[in-house]
């Protein structure tokens, strides 16, 4: 499931947060001048999409729907759009790998071994959607939408944690679990000084 109306909405505090952890990862790369490809998965009409551009990223935007996908005509520069069914259509992206891949208000658990293999080596993650106890809230109550407890931990095992959260927020009313994460490199010999944000 995913949300596509929320375009003129600024983006989330918890992607938001995380920009210097961006930067840091950026600097720690062989080449630091060499563009961030980042995936923007489910991206609705892209109000993620836009601050992943603002933070100088080449972004892979990812919908089922086209429409929303327009909403990002004006960067078509720094912006590839796909038009991919995730759920009912083959995984669009083949063994790519990303800098940075983002994921929020979206779960189909099946793709989860896949958000996380698309993490390249020194890449992060950036995923937030709803929890269990969503369905006394609002939407979505489908438990198929729905975050089990620590799941989003389980399905980063491999990753390094750097922030994770579990719980209620009250504006508006939301459950949610929210993960960053990174894909260390082996042969780093200076380790990377993650800024906790």
């Amino acid at each position: 499931m995913t949300l596509s109306v929320h375009h003129d909405l600024p983006a989330s505090p918890w992607i938001t947060r995380f920009a210097p952890l961006l930067q840091a990862l950026r600097a720690a790369r062989p080449d630091p001048a060499e563009p961030v490809q980042a995936l923007d998965l489910a991206c609705g009409s892209g109000r993620h999409t836009r601050w992943l551009v603002a933070q100088g990223c080449q972004v892979t935007a990812v919908d089922r729907d086209a429409a929303a996908l327009a909403h990002l005509a004006d960067l078509d520069g720094p912006v590839q759009r796909v038009v991919a069914d995730l759920e009912n259509g083959p995984w669009p992206l083949a063994q790519r790998r990303f800098d940075v891949v983002l994921v929020t208000n979206y779960l189909w658990r099946a793709l989860l071994p896949r958000i996380v293999q698309a993490v390249g080596d020194g890449g992060l993650l950036l995923y937030e959607t709803f929890a269990q106890g969503n369905e006394t809230v609002g939407k979505p109550s489908r438990p198929d939408f729905l975050l089990a407890p620590g799941e989003l931990l389980r399905a980063c095992a491999g990753l390094r944690v750097i922030a994770y959260e579990d719980g209620f927020l009250p504006e508006p009313p939301r459950f949610v679990q929210r993960i960053a994460a990174v894909r260390e490199r082996a042969a780093t010999t200076t380790p990377v000084r993650y800024p906790l944000a």
